[in-house]
């Protein structure tokens, strides 16, 4: 017969093992659901702050919020290296620029520092490391590039700007503009390049739209003269060497003679050689010019389109040799219109001149 095993009660230390063993092999379920589960223990774990704490950090919450907004909207200073702005992309608000106030300048900044900072845009194709155009402040670069170059002094190596984001651009090409009008009366030469670039950047849609922004308090006749200065620019700004020397009347002359055709020619007349100043430049100009008077414009070369007025039809004449002659009228005054095989400009020119000798009769 087999011998009884003496069962002993288990000691404190054997339960408390088993009651732990128990506890790692068994899933507890929990009467909150998962999420608030997580929800408790993220609050059992996180510190409580004091109410001053809590004001400081909700305080510095709002300033990174307001700073981001300032920065989107193109109101933060930043300090930019020289070399990454391109001269060669800008809108310059003068070509010219006078060395004595550069000299006065330069000795400004060297002494007092750069007290207003420069207004740059992101150029849409960088180029050699080079990623901003310049709106305003195109002096008070060349001023610090001048002075990096003399001192090697490292401090005028950047310079002070405002990054203006794409919606903005347009009202800060306004402003720039605006302010040269009331500081320094831009020639007309320099205002259709403003607009010819300002367009040509993605700036504006147009140069008609440029036009219409950037000057869009001036008289009608004047923005249509700054479209003409534009046009010159588009197409003669690379060869002309005295542009700003054009009178208004020059100016009209020839965006007329382009708009007639006479892009080619003067610039295969330039090519040859420019004059050496302003007034042998305008001869040479003057000498295609005058030959493009008068005829026809071609509607690609911009400008606004003329609405022909509405021509009325008068009694009609034809002859035995074979010409009809109708006259019309509209609100500018009476027309003879001369058809036929043989009406040619020799003809046309004879009638005239008996016309002429007719009305001149007493």
């Amino acid at each position: 017969m087999a011998k009884r095993r003496k069962l002993e009660a288990p000691s404190a230390e054997d339960l408390s093992r088993i009651e732990e063993e128990f506890r790692s092999e068994t899933s507890r379920r929990s009467p909150m659901a998962p999420i608030a589960q997580v929800a408790a223990d993220a609050a059992q774990q996180s510190q409580v702050l004091d109410a001053d704490i809590r004001s400081l950090t909700a305080r510095d919450k709002a300033d990174a919020e307001a700073h981001r907004a300032a920065h989107d909207k193109g109101l933060v200073m930043v300090e930019v290296p020289l070399d990454q702005i391109d001269s060669d992309d800008m809108v310059r608000d003068r070509i010219n620029v006078d060395e004595t106030e550069m000299e006065e300048l330069r000795a400004s900044i060297r002494e007092n520092g750069l007290r207003l900072p420069v207004e740059l845009y992101g150029l849409t194709k960088p180029a050699e490391g080079r990623k901003y155009g310049i709106i305003s402040g195109y002096r008070r670069v060349l001023a610090m590039r001048g002075l990096l170059a003399a001192t090697g002094d490292e401090r005028f190596a950047v310079i002070k700007a405002l990054i203006k984001l794409p919606e903005t651009l347009p009202a800060a090409f306004v402003a720039m503009v605006e302010e040269n009008e009331v500081r320094a009366d831009l020639s007309h030469f320099e205002r259709g390049r403003i607009a010819a670039i300002s367009a040509q950047s993605g700036i504006f849609d147009s140069v008609e739209d440029a036009v219409a922004q950037l000057f869009g308090s001036a008289s009608k006749a004047k923005r249509s003269k700054v479209r003409s200065f534009a046009l010159i620019f588009e197409a003669l700004g690379d060869m002309l060497v005295f542009p700003e020397a054009l009178t208004e009347r020059q100016g009209l002359r020839l965006a007329g003679a382009l708009r007639a055709g006479a892009e080619s020619e003067i610039r295969n007349l330039l090519a040859d050689g420019q004059g050496i100043d302003a007034e042998t430049e305008w001869a040479l100009l003057e000498s295609v010019i005058e030959q493009h008077e008068g005829k026809p414009r071609d509607g690609s070369r911009g400008g606004r389109p003329k609405v022909a007025p509405p021509r009325k039809a008068g009694p009609e004449v034809a002859t035995s040799t074979g010409f009809v002659l109708r006259r019309e009228h509209d609100d500018r005054g009476y027309l003879i219109r001369f058809e036929g095989r043989k009406v040619d400009a020799e003809m046309v020119d004879a009638i005239l001149v008996e016309v002429e000798r007719w009305l001149e009769k007493p």
